[in-house]
């Protein structure tokens, strides 16, 4: 076919609905090797939160002979415990390969940066970082039965629509929390899980780690974990796997989002809250990766919920059982914080490679207590005592301090919004297992709608909608592994893709494979067609590239003059970026392959767009087809 004519009788169509911290501190090793230090990055330190102590740290080391042994190691820290008048030893090597460290002290303040700074002008380590406290990031409130508007309310998150897809059966969650407790409207969908508290007094198991994640109680007496009045159990990772998969069949419980998935329910947090080089290892192991001294996960889970944060830079340690957990293809959902703050201040929130969830509440504004800004990705209910509707109703123990018998309440929180996206996350995985993280992200971030009474602060893509994310899914298969784009060979038309023509989408014999491709312009006069689709692109990427095949057939005649033009276009951040430009110039009658850079982008959510511009006169069809977005 060497002629434009596919569209002489065709009808123009309406346009198509859209789809829609703390500073590190740098320091230069003082002994670094000569001629190496120019072209190394600078080795870091993790700042301190004001009025914190901390007796351990974590330090990640330099590759070396010298730093193969225990011995060599405490040459690091030797100046450092001498000056402080402190005595350190050498606790563990986390799973992420950094080593933690105790002082016999605890160190605070001034103290605590200087200690670290000192290791650091060793020239032997890369990164030192405080084993930070994590707690729960929840806000509780009166026990209660009513409704589950955060499911079918009309601020809700329209959960039940995406049964009709799936229930979420073969998914496996798992829960990174205070542990779980029995309850009916639980236990048959609850996995073996592991208790990674090392502190055994805190614990209150009398023993650190075990293969037992029942949660004893996160109770405290007034003047301790640094408060002035003493608070009861949580039970927070009980509320919080009930909002992921609470089974459907008990007529007196509550339904979770995914009440055919499973629970491996992870222990972490316990009394005072929990430490980073706990969590840390927790992450690698709930995704299947090996920690020290732990029997493997026999059930590893593709989606981790991680309701518990802390404020601060996401650090060295956090990063990198984040990228471990993401490598093996598991999606880290993460609370955005209660702090009223930007997000991009606390941690796990505001590390690469998570899902970032705010809160909001039954009026469809952002929760009062929500963190918001850049670093949140998306919205979900998370529940707000100060409006009507109240909080998020799910299973808890009513023990006071340890536990006593199964119940319910309702709690408000960036914790019970995140479990909402973890359960959506079951409900897609169980749909499309082949979906990678950033391909998980990218589709929940599309399955979103505005903010029913608007967000100015920052609410990432908008409340989530789990009809329409899975509705995005469509029902064909999943796409490649390793390619970003969902729908890339247009075979489910629509899905995935935002037209402002309709006809954009094609069936017949000039798609490349399969039945379907996308066709731009091709009438002969002036018209202006747009192709999107937004994604985010890993920064943990080494390299990221757009392909694509196009075939372009054109009734001019001249070989001198773009008469006709197809752009390939990155949106971020408001600006528009031109990556090639194609036109009536290139005709051809058939498909080749373009392959086009995307490494500028890496960390960013991008829209992008194949915008086709035809002049007043004379046809050019631009034919695309099997499209991809690939990281290496």
């Amino acid at each position: 076919m060497g002629t434009a004519t596919h569209r002489t009788t065709r009808v123009l169509a309406l346009s198509l609905a859209t789809v829609v911290g703390t500073m590190a501190l740098a320091v230069i090793p003082a002994a670094a090797d000569p001629g190496t230090a120019g072209n190394r990055a600078p080795a870091t330190v993790q700042d301190v939160n004001a009025g914190e102590e901390y007796t351990q740290f974590i330090v990640s080391f330099k590759k070396t002979p010298g730093n193969s042994s225990p011995g060599g190691r405490a040459n690091a820290w030797g100046r450092a415990a001498k000056q402080l008048g402190v005595s350190v030893r050498e606790v563990r090597t986390l799973a992420t390969g950094g080593t933690l460290i105790a002082s016999d002290k605890a160190l605070s303040g001034k103290a605590a940066k200087d200690f670290m700074a000192e290791i650091v002008a060793s020239g032997a380590v890369d990164a030192v970082e405080p084993d930070a406290r994590m707690t729960a990031v929840l806000t509780p409130n009166d026990v209660r039965y009513g409704e589950q508007w955060d499911f079918t309310g009309t601020n809700g998150m329209r959960i039940p629509g995406a049964w009709d897809v799936s229930t979420g059966a073969g998914s496996v969650v798992a829960v990174i929390d205070t542990g779980i407790t029995a309850h009916s409207d639980l236990d048959t969908n609850v996995l073996p899980g592991y208790d990674f508290v090392s502190d055994a007094a805190a614990a209150r198991d009398g023993n650190g780690r075990d293969a037992n994640p029942q949660d004893q109680g996160d109770w405290y007496a007034a003047g301790e974990c640094g408060q002035a009045t003493a608070a009861n159990s949580s039970w927070h990772g009980t509320h919080v796997a009930g909002t992921v998969a609470a089974v459907t069949s008990n007529s007196a419980g509550v339904a979770g989002v995914a009440p055919d998935a499973r629970i491996v329910p992870v222990r972490v947090l316990a009394k005072c809250g929990g430490a980073l080089s706990d969590i840390a290892d927790a992450i690698i192991w709930a995704s299947g990766g090996t920690v020290a001294g732990v029997p493997a996960n026999a059930n590893p889970a593709k989606i981790i919920n991680m309701s518990l944060g802390g404020s601060g830079a996401c650090g060295v340690t956090y990063q990198a059982a984040i990228d471990s957990a993401v490598a093996r293809g598991t999606s880290v959902v993460v609370a955005a914080g209660n702090s009223n703050q930007d997000a991009s201040g606390f941690r796990p929130a505001n590390c690469n490679s998570v899902v970032s969830v705010a809160a909001s509440n039954s009026s469809g504004t952002l929760s009062y207590y929500s963190n918001f800004g850049a670093s949140v990705d998306l919205t979900a209910p998370g529940g707000d005592t100060r409006v009507s509707g109240g909080g998020i109703l799910s299973t808890i123990n009513t023990g006071a301090t340890v536990p006593g018998s199964e119940g319910f309440a309702s709690y408000q929180g960036t914790s019970m919004a995140a479990p909402h996206i973890a359960g959506l996350v079951a409900l897609m995985k169980a749909k499309s297992p082949a979906l990678t993280p950033a391909q998980v992200e990218t589709t929940l971030k599309q399955g979103t709608r505005p903010m029913p009474g608007g967000c100015t602060a920052g609410c990432g893509a908008g409340l989530s909608d789990a009809s329409a994310t899975m509705a995005l899914l469509g029902g064909a298969a999943p796409p490649p592994a390793g390619n970003l784009l969902l729908n890339p060979g247009f075979e489910e038309g629509a899905v995935s893709w935002t037209s402002d023509h309709a006809d954009t989408f094609e069936t017949g014999p000039d798609a490349r494979t399969g039945t379907r491709f996308a066709g731009l312009n091709g009438y002969g006069r002036a018209t202006s067609y747009t192709l999107d689709q937004t994604i985010t692109i890993p920064s943990a990427a080494g390299s990221a590239s757009l392909s694509f095949y196009l075939k372009i057939l054109s009734d001019e005649t001249t070989l001198t003059k773009a008469y006709d033009t197809l752009k390939v276009q990155v949106i971020s951040g408001g600006v528009t970026t031109t990556l090639s430009t194609y036109s009536n110039l290139n005709k051809s009658s058939t498909y080749g392959l373009k392959t086009l850079d995307l490494s500028a982008h890496k960390g960013k959510t991008v829209t992008l767009r194949f915008l086709g511009v035809e002049d007043s006169s004379l046809k050019t069809f631009f034919y695309l087809d099997d499209t991809a977005v690939t990281t290496q």
